[in-house]
């Protein structure tokens, strides 16, 4: 059945996902992630491991749900790979996911709810829906096991990256989400720690945070003011290119039928 039957590609939710799939099609050294052959409301994920936590050179997988009213409401993820930190076969309760609409924007995409993802994955559980708390040697054990996990779907997941591009710089909007649920992570980290003396405690903060973001590629200020430029300009030259296409296919058809017009005309 094809897209045209099978969806109303008139709906937002369908172009929207569409548009996204077209985003999403490389995969990048974070992640990949695509929907199925036969449902563009499921789409099946691979995400490595964050460098320098337990589960670094792992392959996690797993199913991203998508609502109908999607981007308006926010999709439900679930985690197929064992990981030490999300239930396996079960919804997780991510400030991201289905769990907590009110904190949802529809300006968030996959990608934005996968980087979270990754994000998430060495903070505290706290006892939340889908949350595991493994010590570290356990996630460690099933990290190396991940690398041969299979999805009946998808196949051995840990081939899916092996092409993979550089990740894309994160956007403004990304980068603040993601420095908030850094913050939160370092705060769980503090909590396991030992005390700091008086005055290092700001400066190590400060430090593994940015070190983290610099992992991520995230831009300067400066940067992502010229990013945000760069984007503005770019789909105001795809909108125009896209107009002048729409005109031209107009008057081809508007010509045709004038030629069909006067054909008729000339010819009773």
């Amino acid at each position: 059945m094809s897209l045209e039957t099978r969806y109303n590609l008139k709906s937002p939710g369908v172009k929207r996902l569409m548009r996204e799939a077209l985003e999403l099609a490389n995969p990048t050294e974070e992640y990949h992630v695509c929907p199925l052959e036969d449902n563009l409301f499921e789409w099946h994920f691979t995400v490595r491991g964050p460098s320098e936590t337990e589960f670094e050179g792992g392959y996690y997988h797993g199913r991203i749900l998508l609502p109908p009213q999607y981007p308006m409401q926010p999709p439900n993820i679930i985690l197929l790979t064992p990981n030490g930190r999300f239930e396996v076969n079960k919804k997780i309760c991510l400030s991201i996911s289905g769990f907590h609409p009110e904190t949802w924007q529809p300006s968030w995409s996959i990608r934005t709810a996968l980087l979270a993802l990754i994000a998430f994955m060495p903070s505290k559980g706290a006892g939340t829906i889908g949350s595991l708390d493994y010590t570290p040697e356990e996630r460690q054990l099933l990290a190396k096991k991940s690398k041969s996990w299979e999805c009946p779907t998808c196949g051995k997941i840990a081939d899916t990256l092996v092409s993979a591009e550089k990740t894309p710089v994160l956007t403004q909007e990304e980068n603040s989400m993601l420095q908030t649920i850094t913050l939160k992570t370092e705060e769980d980290k503090s909590e396991k720690a030992p005390p700091a003396e008086e005055g290092d405690e700001a400066e190590t903060d400060k430090s593994d945070i940015s070190q983290d973001l610099r992992q991520r590629n995230v831009p300067s200020t400066s940067q992502m003011q010229t990013q945000v430029v760069d984007d503005i300009l770019r789909t105001s030259i795809e909108r125009s290119n896209r107009d002048k296409f729409w005109k031209v296919v107009i008057s081809i058809i508007v010509a045709l039928i004038a030629l069909l017009v006067l054909r008729r005309v000339l010819f009773t």
